[in-house]
This record gives C-alpha cells, structure tokens and sequence, in this order.
C-alpha cells in the first residue's frame, strides 16, 4: 500500500512543480513562497482547531491532530526550517531555469538520499544501488552538455547550484522524515510545519523583499498560486502516510516521488514550449534506469 502512496504523491509532485513554474515566470519569488505557506496552512488550520476544540469529531480518522508538547514542536521547527531552505533555493532556482532541466536534476535527489543514508546510518549500497548511483551521475554530467546549448554553464551558473542546494536540503529533510514519521503523527507534522513556515516567512519577507520590491520583479497575482498548495498539501499527505508504514523504506519512496519528473517534464515539453527536449529525454531516460536499479537494490 505504500508503494502505491508513493507513486500518486509523485503524480501530485509533477502537477505541484508544473503550476509553480508557472507561478514563477516573470514574478517575485519570496511573495508567491510566502502566499504558498498561508494557503498551505489554512488547509490544515481547521484540522487543528477542530482536534484541540471537539476532539471527538476527528477521533480515530487520518484527519485528527494529536495535541503534542514543545519536545515535540521543536523536532516539527527544525523540519520547517529545512524544507523551507529547500523551498527558497528551489524557487528561486526553478524561475530562472527551464522545467526540463530542474526536474531531471531533483530527480538524483534519490541518490543524495541513499548517501546520507550512507553517512548517517551506516548503510552499504549492494551492486545494483551503485549502479543506480552511477547512472544518476552520468545523467547529471549529459544533462549539464545540454544546458550548454542553451547558454547555462552547470559550473558557473548560480540558478544551477540553487536547484542542486535545493535537492541537497531537500534529501536530508527525507532523512529527517523518515525519523519523525517512526515517532509521530503524519498529521502532526504536516500540519504544524505548514503553519510555522508562515512564521519564518515573515520576517524574511519584511526584512529581505519588502524593502526592496520596487529594485526587483514585481509581484503579480496569478491562479496557479492556488494550485501550489493544494497540490502540495495533496502530496505530502500522502506520502507522510507512506512513511507511517512500518514496512515503508525511505530509499524506495524517495526514488518513486522523483518519477514526478515524468510529468513536469511533459509540462515543459507540452505547455512551456522549452528547447532541446530530444536530448534531455535522453538524460530523463538515464535518469528513470538509474531509479529502476536503485528500486531493484532496495527490494
């Protein structure tokens, strides 16, 4: 049943990173983060003020929310903080660089993962994950030979590190994931992270664009901002019951949630007109064998 969740979040994830290019294009960043965590909270809020309110409505669903201490709240901060990093990089990563090239890339966010897990854990990758490892590399090093055909130079272009950054955070908040879903609540986490987001985001907002707003893109509303959060909310649900699985192996549901990259690949192909497709495709394809392998060693 977890494989199954892990395949729908990544669904979700492709729609999630398509409407947020979207979002993006030829607009502020920091604003449309900070209305991506208002909106994501406000889904959750009524979770919360109906758990800690009339408990009885939402007792024994998926939906209720555990009230927890601060021994607890603290461990959902330090999540928050993560993702948020991941978020900012990611964003502003993602405005200045084309679909087709950011999905591949956070599609060896897998690989990261493994590494950690490596690092962190002790683990020892078997013959097929390093394959799966070398493959994921491979695709990054072809995939920067066709950035250059569009003038991004992998080495020297800022908005590449970004995305890199962006996969980095993004794998250790997996890491942490798997460690907070072995000790609380999904629902717990997912809805509190969201609400503390808005917290950080604001003084990052009054203090970093606020001030400057006039000497940058300007912000402008577009619908799409919407669909960010829900999407969003949609698929981190999901896959934070994934997790909640004894069974579910954080490896496996990593790899799986980078297939999202199918769909927001077919968005830049489709809908964003982006350039250079037949060879990106061909780094998609490694990248999609490498996760093939990393899913055969994981078994």
């Amino acid at each position: 049943m977890w494989l199954l969740l892990a395949f729908l979040s990544a669904a979700l994830l492709g729609f999630y990173d398509a409407f947020k290019k979207q979002s993006l294009r030829d607009n502020a960043v920091l604003p449309v983060l900070f209305l991506n965590t208002i909106f994501s909270s406000l889904v959750f809020l009524p979770f919360i003020l109906i758990s800690a309110f009339a408990p009885a409505v939402l007792e024994g669903t998926m939906f209720n929310v555990p009230v927890a201490g601060w021994e607890v709240h603290k461990l959902i901060v330090i999540k928050s903080f993560i993702v948020l990093s991941s978020w900012i990089f990611g964003y502003f990563g993602m405005k200045h660089l084309p679909l087709t090239i950011v999905g591949p890339i956070n599609a060896t966010r897998p690989v990261m993962v493994l590494v950690g897990a490596m690092l962190v854990f002790g683990e020892r990758l078997n013959l097929y994950q390093w394959i799966g490892v070398m493959l994921a590399v491979l695709s990054f090093f072809m995939l920067s030979r066709s950035g250059k055909k569009e003038g991004i130079d992998f080495r020297h272009n800022k908005w590449i590190l970004f995305i890199v950054l962006a996969a980095v955070t993004g794998a250790v908040s997996g890491l942490y994931d798997k460690y907070l879903m072995k000790h609380l609540n999904p629902m717990l986490v997912q809805s509190w992270y969201n609400v503390y987001q808005v917290f950080i985001m604001c003084p990052v907002i009054l203090l970093l664009w606020y001030p400057r707003r006039k000497e940058s893109t300007p912000f402008r509303w577009e619908w799409t901002i919407i669909c960010i959060s829900i999407f969003l909310c949609a698929a981190d649900f999901v896959y934070f019951y994934a997790l909640s699985y004894e069974d579910s192996m954080i490896s496996i549901v990593s790899m799986v949630r980078r297939g999202s990259v199918v769909v927001s690949f077919l968005f830049g192909a489709l809908f964003f007109r982006e350039k250079n497709l037949k060879s990106k495709a061909v780094d998609l394809i490694l990248v999609l064998i490498g996760m093939f392998f990393l899913y055969l060693g994981s078994k």
